[in-house]
């Protein structure tokens, strides 16, 4: 998620947060504006869940796959309402909810396992693993139903339950999947908050509250851990990044064009992991610069519920206001867009797919996280200089190297300061891989067993051998 302040939430109607379509700017629905005094008594139904919940593990497996059924069964009221308030084209909604069910089928299936300690005493000693309680997450707006998944569903199969809270920009799909879920869960074992701060404030900080995952920004993510010191819960933080990609002197340029492309603007730029700077030898950098420039200018920009759309507006125009000021800065310092460079001239957040050339190093467009469709190309002289300028940031999330020579290019990637490399590719997850950051991307560890057991606290038993 892009660095700097929070955005501003929507403006509220009665009590209401109204929520916009971005591909309109119109109001088209609201969802509930909760007060923050309102989480003592959300929070104590939670614990009280809690009980239940984690006792038996075979009904939380039969809950949790009939959760995923019901999720996929609601795919056709999900995905509408979610590109709504997103903006993203339909199908990439529809992905989400396959991905959301996915993800409860993959963590109802993976349990803690007792482990055994061996340490020459004559004593019988294991490790057994117990969920921690009440778990707090708080998501953000570019992958609403996923992101809130990949905490929910660690959780809850762990034996935790959850008070999960939305972003403000985008509170409707995430509210109709807790329904949806009503059929499948007890009640409140996963609880869905809706609000303005200092709502979120409030629920890292509370008392009751176990343990805090968080997905968003770094000054945000830094607030959101001193809160979380006041009960001394434990934090999960993906906290964004400015990932870099690396092409080598035999990248074969047209092969991987299009994987190129789509890697950095999908969803309009707005993922954590997207390319975010190419870096490509100074030989071939017109080709790399006119064969993005092509397929930006060939995408098609409109509303995400439009079948032909390929690329939707901007979420939100606080995040739109970001795109527009990083680009004209760029531009201002001497860079040249290719290819877009402006806001289109429609209603809606809608900004054209831009490829800047000639950026200088240290424009903000390359060394801040700008989450939007505008990729800055760089070229390099020295493969050793390209990878210290891919390093030289805070962010620390993933990178990616392409190449014909797939041994070396695996070799410059594990050069790259990051969480998660990729050759040839980028972007590209599994539900059975660790997910996380290295310097300001983050701070714990999300995705497969790695996920589950950051939701458990060991246990140790010791007995006798003999009586």
């Amino acid at each position: 998620m892009p660095a700097g302040p929070p955005p501003r939430a929507p403006g509220t109607s009665g009590g209401c947060l109204a929520v916009l379509d971005p591909a309109t700017c119109e109001t088209f629905d609201e969802a509930p504006d909760q007060r923050p005094d309102e989480l003592d008594a959300i929070v104590g139904r939670a614990h009280a869940a809690w009980r239940g919940w984690r006792a038996d593990p075979a009904a939380r497996t039969t809950a949790l796959l009939a959760a995923a059924d019901a999720v996929e069964a609601a795919g056709a009221d999900l995905a509408p309402l979610l590109t709504r308030e997103q903006g993203k084209p339909l199908a990439e909604s529809y992905a989400e909810v396959a991905r959301t069910a996915a993800r409860l089928r993959y963590f109802a299936e993976l349990g803690p396992e007792t482990q055994p300690i061996t340490d020459g005493r004559p004593v019988r000693s294991e490790i057994r693993w117990r969920p921690l309680g009440p778990v707090a997450a708080i998501v953000p707006w570019n992958f609403p139903l996923q992101l809130a998944s990949a905490k929910f569903a660690p959780a809850l199969a762990a034996g935790n339950t959850m008070v999960l809270k939305p972003s403000p920009f985008t509170p409707l799909a995430t509210r109709l999947l807790a329904s949806v879920l009503v059929s499948a869960l007890p009640p409140d074992v996963l609880t869905i908050v809706t609000g303005r701060e200092p709502l979120g404030a409030r629920l890292a900080s509370h008392p009751g509250i176990r343990h805090v995952t968080f997905t968003g920004s770094v000054p945000t993510g830094r607030a959101v851990a001193r809160a979380a010191t006041a009960s001394l819960a434990p934090v999960t933080l993906e906290l964004g990044g400015n990932d870099a990609a690396i092409l080598l002197e035999d990248v074969e340029v047209e092969r991987i064009a299009d994987r190129l492309f789509w890697a950095a603007f999908r969803n309009c730029g707005q993922v954590c992991m997207a390319v975010k700077r190419l870096y490509a030898p100074a030989r071939l950098y017109s080709q790399v610069v006119e064969a993005l420039a092509q397929r930006a200018k060939s995408a098609v920009v409109g509303s995400g519920l439009d079948p032909g759309s390929q690329l939707g507006p901007v979420s939100n125009a606080p995040q739109l206001a970001r795109v527009e000021h990083y680009t004209a800065l760029a531009l201002a310092d001497g860079a040249r867009a290719v290819a877009g460079g402006h806001r289109l001239d429609r209603p809606g957040y809608f900004f054209a797919p831009t490829i800047l050339a000639d950026v200088p190093p240290d424009s903000p467009v390359v060394t801040q996280e700008q989450f939007g469709p505008v990729l800055p190309v760089l070229p390099y002289v020295s493969l050793d200089g390209a990878i210290e300028a891919a390093n030289d940031t805070g962010f620390g999330l993933g990178g990616s190297v392409w190449g014909t020579d797939l041994d070396r290019a695996e070799a410059v990637a594990g050069q790259l300061e990051c969480g998660t490399a990729w050759v040839n590719h980028h972007a590209e997850t599994s539900l059975a891989q660790p997910f996380a950051g290295v310097k300001d991307s983050g701070v714990g560890v999300a995705g497969g067993p790695w996920g589950l057991y950051g939701n458990l606290s060991p246990f140790v038993v010791h007995r006798p051998v003999e009586v």
